[in-house]
């Protein structure tokens, strides 16, 4: 039975729990990236593994940039090389069965972490570990959700990754506050341990949700990507070979597949010009790398430093404000990326960021926060409103994108491409963000808040309008040459007159009502398919 319906199109309650259970693989990275700040300020870790000028005072005891960042940053270089990984991993297991192992990596690493004593470099190898888990996963939770999910609220769903994210990283501070108290090592090792347990509620709960449709039907398990489509849509069994919605879907499909089969899906068909693969290869790399330029990960991983150094005397309770501020917008996210689809958004949201940004450096920039409380609370509030914005925005925006944007012969090994340059990124800016802040301090801000100005550019020119389409529509949109950027929000496959009318169309199915003929679009011309086939 459907849970609700969409656009006049049926919902199952399945494809609300996948995308809430494989969001578990974005909880997994957000409490990783979360507990890390507050864990480098307790006492018990910086004695053991921190410079100390008095032994046994934590007090004396402080990290130095490489060792702060290299703790810190170790993580991002295995998600970078697990990103990559999991490409041929998701596609040789298949979407389920890679989380599941991608979770048995990261509970290695979470184990070599908390058997750490003394040495630094233990606690950073476990991370390292950990991380080729969290980058696995990263490239194939979007995936998935994209895959399975209907066109209808794809965008919603795949934005629960990011939801889960800032879920991750606010549980993280709550966990850290309460445990700062313990004793010991308990105090650390309590918010690592717990980490434990995430990745065993995954690889659990995805094993009763259905495998991808798309990954089904590219080797040819058509039924059982029919089954898996009804599923999602809360088909009853006995509809499910009759039901039009989804024997359309899965023509769809399986049109796809025919197609593809004269094209490889290797690692260098990722960079091929033909039918815009190398474009949307690097537009995602792009994008994700941008995501990471907005500056958001600054506050997240330095976030109690920070506080600490605009004078407040608790940086933990201010940490978690802004850490509940990111994850409540992300539920206005989900609306805003469904609502007014892609491009919108991520223009508006790098505008607005840039503001508060500015004002963020600007402020510090002005006047010592540490001897001006009034300065001190404006930084703090243009960072609340900083984060507002990209947890509206960039930060679910980017992960839909990486989801849609790809054709399924290349989806896996392309997103893994530019969820690689997301932590790529990511590492550079937790290693050197140290080295930078105690060259330039505040002024730091100038440089994300350009970062996010130019991300915004990049979208208005480059990034295609992908709401309410297939993933088959969304490959025939990009490789239509008649079709811009700029006026692909009215795009809509042959058979429609516009977007509008594909999305009454559709209702028009499921009630039953005839349908204008859809023909498929070709991707490539008649010399280029004549090419092919030779």
């Amino acid at each position: 039975m459907a849970l609700f319906y969409m656009q006049g199109v049926p919902i199952g309650a399945v494809a609300i729990m996948l995308a809430i259970i494989a969001s578990m693989g974005g909880f997994i990275f957000g409490y990783d990236t979360g507990q890390i700040s507050d864990i480098l300020l307790m006492a018990d870790f910086k004695l053991r593994f921190g410079q100390c000028d008095a032994p046994g005072v934590a007090d004396s005891c402080s990290f130095s940039n490489v060792r702060s960042g290299l703790i810190v940053g170790l993580l991002s270089i295995g998600t970078l090389i697990g990103a990559l990984c999991g490409a041929p991993t998701a596609d040789f297991l298949g979407r389920r069965y890679a989380m599941i192992v991608e979770c048995g990596v990261f509970i290695v690493g979470v184990i070599v972490q908390l058997t750490s004593f003394s040495a630094w470099a233990q606690f950073a190898v476990g991370r390292l570990i950990s991380g080729l888990g969290v980058g696995a996963l990263s490239a194939a939770v979007p995936m998935y959700q994209a895959e399975t999910a209907p066109a209808q609220i794809r965008g919603a769903l795949t934005a629960t990754y990011q939801l889960f994210i800032t879920f991750g990283i606010l549980v993280a501070y709550c966990i850290s506050i309460g445990s700062r108290e313990i004793n010991g090592a308990g105090s650390w090792r309590t918010v690592v341990g717990i980490g434990l347990a995430w990745p065993v509620i995954l690889s659990v709960g995805i094993l009763f949700m259905p495998e991808s449709p798309r990954w089904l039907g590219k080797r040819g398990r058509y039924e059982d990507a029919r089954i898996a489509l009804a599923r999602t849509r809360g088909i009853p069994r006995d509809r499910i070979m009759t039901d039009p919605l989804v024997t359309r879907e899965v023509e769809e499909i399986r049109s796809n597949v025919e197609y593809e089969k004269a094209f490889n899906g290797g690692w260098i068909d990722c960079f091929r010009p033909k039918n815009k693969i190398l474009y949307r290869t690097l537009l995602g790399m792009a994008l994700q790398s941008f995501q990471q330029l907005t500056g958001a990960n600054y506050f997240f991983y330095y976030g109690a430093t920070i506080f600490t150094s605009v004078g407040l005397s608790d940086s933990y309770v201010t940490q978690i404000i802004l850490g509940a501020v990111n994850f409540v917008c992300t539920f206005g996210g989900l609306y805003v990326m469904e609502r007014f689809g892609r491009r919108v958004p991520l223009i508006c949201g790098g505008i607005w960021q840039s503001v508060w940004l500015f004002v963020f450096g600007a402020a510090g920039t002005a006047k010592d926060p540490t001897q001006n409380k009034g300065i001190g609370q404006l930084m703090i509030f243009s960072a609340c409103m900083f984060i507002l914005g990209y947890a509206m925005t960039w930060a679910p925006g980017i992960w839909i994108l990486i989801g849609e944007t790809f054709p399924t012969r290349t989806r896996a090994k392309q997103g893994a491409l530019a969820t690689a340059s997301n932590w790529l990124w990511n590492f550079l800016l937790a290693f050197f963000t140290p080295f930078i802040v105690s060259a330039i301090d505040f002024r730091y801000g100038f440089v994300f808040a350009s970062c996010n100005l130019m991300g915004a550019v990049v979208v208005y020119f480059f990034l295609y309008e992908s709401s309410d389409l297939s993933l088959e529509g969304v490959d025939q949109m990009y490789n239509d040459p008649s079709c811009k950027p700029w006026t692909s929000r009215k795009w809509a496959p042959p058979g429609y007159k516009d977007r509008d009318d594909l999305i009454e169309q559709t209702r028009a199915a499921e009630s039953g009502k005839p349908m204008a003929h859809e023909s498929r679009t070709e991707h490539v011309s008649t010399s280029e398919k004549t090419e092919a086939e030779v």
